[in-house]
């Protein structure tokens, strides 16, 4: 309060004149003091002078987008009396207050720490494939069912086969999707290419449908000359300018905040489009999540997050990271409109994002989607699964709840699909990927100076000095570094 009570009263006059500003500094018995009038405005955190709006009445203050969000929600902190009486008949009192209306009341009751009622989980298809009966989903067209479905089917192979590739030694290391293809590629279907996709690192299905090729799936886990990273990545760490897919960073729920970011920005750019960030449970224990939760809400960003809710943080269960009626309800505290999906059902995957879409596009406003669902695969090549859940549990995943086979079911139920088509689609798959591991094998490895570029326009001193250094060290000793990069 010293500061504030340094403030000159001609400030505090020039403001009652610009903003109409003496109605909040005026009780419901009177006049406020210098010093509590003062309080008052603290409240408000109004912004410089310079940047005011130049209105004359409190009441004139209307919604406009982009036009300073504290005055118009809030115009004054004066109370009022509710005409609604609480329960034990007296009345109660309304404070509109700058975080929305606080309604007072002589009871004392605590918020339960569980809710009475578990939020519902929206679901389109049942386990066997059939519609749900007065379902509400967004309709698909045959050519996107077929093109859904495919992709589930190939990324479904990819992981089989560079999971394979991995225990083989040729590359180092991978994470699989298995169990979440309907997350991957029902998401991707709904969303546009314009829209900017912030993953975490099981999320190769988005860019599958987005027009990445196999080959280019096989440059990078093998790190060779044609990889967009330049060898610079671990495998499975994907990225496209291209494709409006940014780069995979190994860093648990850092991407959120970046992605709130990026939507402001499509926002303040009036754009067609919006963000959209994938992450795991275990990436809501992170403070990265609830600071982006916030900015987004606060911001009124156009942002889409996908939450996985698969159950484990590698080999810690959601039992051991939160006590919350799972994701969606923290949604709700942040004043973000969420959702709880089915993750398995890829035509409940599809109507969630498309309509989560059209509002955060439209309204200009975040969405919170938790897909419910199940890791069937290990955390990645580096764990074994086995030794923190019981084998049967990820059995019975694998094959009553598998995705891919339900949304098979579906599409075979409306005769868009046969056992002659599946039966090729699966051969054609394998054929074109162990083809393209073959030639990503065989082609050149980035070269060693590729290891100092793209950071600084004109590379400094110690970093070319490092060069020297890493470059005579291999020419030492030839046998301990590989024989296939370039010096």
């Amino acid at each position: 309060m010293a500061f504030y009570s340094k403030i000159p009263r001609n400030i505090i006059n020039n403001l009652k004149s610009k903003v109409g500003l003496w109605s909040l500094m005026k009780q419901s018995h009177g006049t406020c003091s210098y010093s509590s009038c003062l309080n008052t405005i603290h409240l408000h955190r109004f912004l410089p002078l310079t940047t005011l709006p130049q209105f004359t009445n409190p009441d004139s203050i209307s919604h406009k987008k982009g036009h300073f969000p504290h005055f118009q929600r809030f115009q004054s902190t004066t109370t009022e009396k509710q005409i609604d009486s609480v329960p034990n008949g007296e009345q109660s009192q309304v404070l509109d207050f700058p975080g929305g209306k606080v309604v007072f009341s002589p009871e004392m009751r605590f918020l339960s720490e569980s809710p009475s009622v578990y939020s519902q989980c929206y679901r389109v298809l049942d386990d066997n494939g059939q519609l749900i009966s007065h379902s509400n989903f967004v309709p698909v067209s045959e050519e996107v069912a077929v093109k859904m479905y495919s992709n589930m089917v190939t990324l479904q192979t990819l992981d089989t086969i560079f999971y394979e590739a991995q225990r083989q030694g040729r590359i180092s290391f991978y994470v699989t999707s298995i169990g979440e293809e309907a997350i991957n590629i029902a998401s991707a279907a709904a969303l546009t290419s314009d829209d900017i996709v912030f993953p975490q690192y099981r999320e190769p299905g988005v860019l599958l449908w987005r027009g990445f090729t196999l080959q280019e799936f096989a440059n990078q886990c093998f790190g060779n000359k044609a990889d967009y990273g330049k060898g610079r990545q671990m495998p499975i760490h994907y990225g496209s300018n291209k494709l409006n897919y940014f780069t995979v960073a190994s860093t648990i729920a850092t991407q959120i905040p970046h992605a709130v970011g990026a939507a402001y920005s499509l926002k303040m750019d009036k754009k067609d489009a919006c963000a959209v960030t994938y992450f795991g449970d275990g990436g809501t224990s992170e403070g990265d999540f609830h600071a982006a939760m916030n900015f987004a809400a606060v911001t009124e960003s156009p942002v889409i997050f996908i939450c996985r809710n698969n159950g484990w943080a590698i080999s810690t269960p959601t039992s051991d990271q939160f006590r919350s009626d799972g994701i969606a309800v923290r949604g709700q505290a942040y004043g973000v409109r969420s959702i709880r999906v089915d993750g398995n059902d890829a035509l409940a995957m599809y109507s969630a994002v498309h309509s989560a879409r059209h509002m955060a596009v439209n309204e200009h406003r975040p969405i919170l989607i938790e897909a419910v669902t199940y890791r069937v695969g290990h955390h990645s090549t580096s764990d074994d699964s086995t030794k923190y859940r019981p084998a049967n549990e990820i059995e019975w995943w694998r094959m009553a709840r598998d995705p891919v086979t339900r949304f098979r079911k579906w599409i075979e139920i409306n005769g868009w699909w046969g056992s002659e088509a599946e039966s090729q689609l699966r051969s054609s798959i394998r054929s074109q990927l162990l083809h393209a591991i073959q030639i990503a094998e065989r082609a050149e490895k980035p070269p060693v100076n590729d290891l100092f570029t793209d950071v600084y326009d004109n590379i400094p001193s110690n970093l070319r000095e490092q060069e020297k250094l890493l470059k005579e060290t291999i020419n030492r000793h030839p046998k301990d570094y590989p024989a296939d990069v370039p010096i």
